[in-house]
């Protein structure tokens, strides 16, 4: 195991997690399994793990930010950085959706399903947001605030601020520039020593949710499951694999073998804004970003970039329609194409937060919520895959961004 790299090793705690965490699922209840395993070591290892990369999340993404604004001078420069990486961002959000409802109505998951067959759990939805607030919400009343509750959108904006005053003032505080530095050294080496910890928190993890679902049900829901599945596939090679040929003539293939570590991490805590360290490390140290762009694009892209989310509500819309007899007009289509993508750029990064986005697509189109009970009990699986394809967005996008503006390494890609 000491001569294995961290992919290797991220992969092996993710395989061998899931195929225990089946074979508990299908022994039964009992105290040893219930008590001591899932709810005693594996709970203990992934809430270690988990805590501790979410730990990273608030000081790796004000100091990165400031120090990314900072060393981007030429402010007509950051605003061509910034432009770029949300102009890419809403394309990809806008095509996978619309990849996604289009194969929901070649596939027709929702066609012929009886719904009696199907567990359903009472769903909890939060309360969504009118855009307007979005936007204006982005701006701190009381910084600090922010930072206690983990305000992302608040932080990057104060980031920002911050970064871009300290460039203005240049030599005068070059002091400080120096210590914003030096924290950043400080941050992404606590955030090596948590990655030691990583195949275990991630084997913790999937053994936990695998041994806890219900698979009973799955079987009913298996067409719904499939093309999210497939949608997420062809949006990560297609898409994405596309816009990197043709952007940045790099391998693909070599993109995401580089890329596995984070991907990994994503996939086994559902949530964008925790892998943010890890991709982070990953996008910089094994794929050749800049670090100042780095800094500036993937906090960003954890906050507002969910094209995984995006293609599960494209395809549990058109599902949940075909389920109560709803039938979705091209008025109605277009309506949850600009719903989705909108409600994107508000929704934090967090474990379930697709359900959120989801009630207000449905809302948008007069489709029951209620139908949001139907899918929450495999919900769980589907985020973790669609995170994985959310932080992939994110790492291409700094590729394709780093690369127009001259400051790609490609001998550390190719190495």
């Amino acid at each position: 195991m000491k001569k294995l790299g961290l992919t290797s090793k991220i992969f092996i705690g993710l395989i061998s997690g899931a195929i225990l965490g089946i074979i508990l699922n299908n022994i039964g209840a009992s105290y040893f399994k219930d008590t001591i395993l899932v709810g005693g070591i594996f709970e203990l290892m992934g809430q270690i793990f988990l805590r501790a990369i979410k730990m990273m999340v608030v000081p790796l993404v004000f100091v990165s930010i400031v120090n990314g604004a900072a060393s981007i001078s030429d402010i007509r420069k950051l605003g061509r950085v910034g432009s770029k990486t949300i102009l890419f961002y809403i394309l990809t959000t806008t095509i996978a959706i619309s990849l996604a409802i289009g194969l929901g109505f070649l596939i027709n998951p929702g066609v012929g399903l009886d719904m009696s067959q199907i567990d359903k759990i009472e769903p909890t939805i939060g309360e969504s947001k009118p855009l307007v607030q979005v936007f204006y919400e982005m701006v701190p009343t009381n910084p600090i605030k922010s930072f206690t509750e983990g305000a992302m959108l608040q932080i990057i904006v104060f980031a920002m601020l911050v970064g871009v005053g300290l460039a203005y003032l240049g030599d005068k505080v070059k002091g400080l520039i120096g210590i914003f530095e030096q924290l950043n050294e400080l941050v992404m080496k606590i955030v090596d020593f948590v990655m030691l910890i990583a195949p275990y928190g991630v084997f913790a993890l999937i053994a936990k949710t695998f041994a806890s679902l219900g698979f009973e049900a799955m079987g009913y829901l298996l067409k719904y499951m499939i093309t999210v599945i497939l949608a997420l596939l062809i949006h990560g090679t297609l898409t994405y694999s596309g816009l990197l040929v043709v952007f940045t003539k790099l391998n693909p293939i070599r993109f995401i073998k580089k890329l596995m570590p984070a991907m990994g991490v994503a996939f086994s805590t559902a949530s964008s804004s925790a892998t943010i360290p890890v991709t982070l490390e990953t996008i910089e140290k094994d794929i050749g970003a800049s670090k100042s762009i780095a800094s500036f694009t993937i906090p960003l892209g954890a906050t507002i970039n969910m094209d995984g989310t995006a293609i599960m509500q494209g395809v549990a819309t058109v599902f949940i329609s075909q389920i109560y007899g709803v039938d979705l007009s091209i008025q109605a289509i277009l309506t949850v194409i600009m719903t989705a993508t909108l409600a994107s750029i508000g929704t934090a990064g967090v474990p379930g937060v697709g359900l959120i986005m989801l009630s207000m697509v449905l809302q948008a189109v007069n489709i029951p919520v209620e139908g949001i009970a139907l899918i929450i009990g495999i919900d769980r699986i589907l985020d973790m895959a669609r995170t994985a394809i959310n932080i992939t967005g994110d790492s291409v996008c700094t590729t394709i961004v780093c690369k127009t503006e001259g400051e790609f390494d490609e001998e550390v890609f190719n190495s």
